[in-house]
């Protein structure tokens, strides 16, 4: 078994940046493909950012590329997510999540194939 615990958000002004990060207990997640999901009240949850086993291929949502970046830390067994020009749209529940059927350079941004899921945690962007 695999646990994601999100930490970095808070509460921004439009503009500003903030630094997410996902850390992996239990197993190493250094030869999986992670995720990062966002959810806003109201909304269903969608996709934002993937990173493959590799680190060689990664993947945004429209609306974040550009503005975030995904990156890991093999020694630390974890993966950040790097937000910056936040706008007030980007106000969600951040989760991380761990493919761990992908190739080394796979990714997807199919919620349905990520087996391992984080708690989330919470970004707020005030305008």
């Amino acid at each position: 078994q695999v646990q994601l615990i999100e930490s970095g958000g808070g509460l921004v002004q439009a503009g500003g940046s903030l630094r997410l990060s996902c850390a992996a207990s239990g197993r190493t997640v250094n030869t999986y493909s992670m995720g990062w999901f966002r959810q806003a009240p109201g909304k269903e949850r969608e996709f934002v950012a993937a990173i493959s086993w590799s680190s060689v291929r990664t993947d945004y949502g429209d609306s974040v590329k550009g503005r975030f970046t995904a990156s890991r830390d093999y020694t630390k067994n974890m993966v950040s997510l790097q937000m910056n020009s936040l706008e007030p749209e980007d106000t969600a529940v951040y989760y991380c999540a761990a493919d761990v059927d992908n190739s080394y350079h796979g990714i997807t941004r199919s919620q349905a194939d990520y087996d391992y899921w984080g708690q989330g945690t919470q970004v707020t962007v005030s305008s």
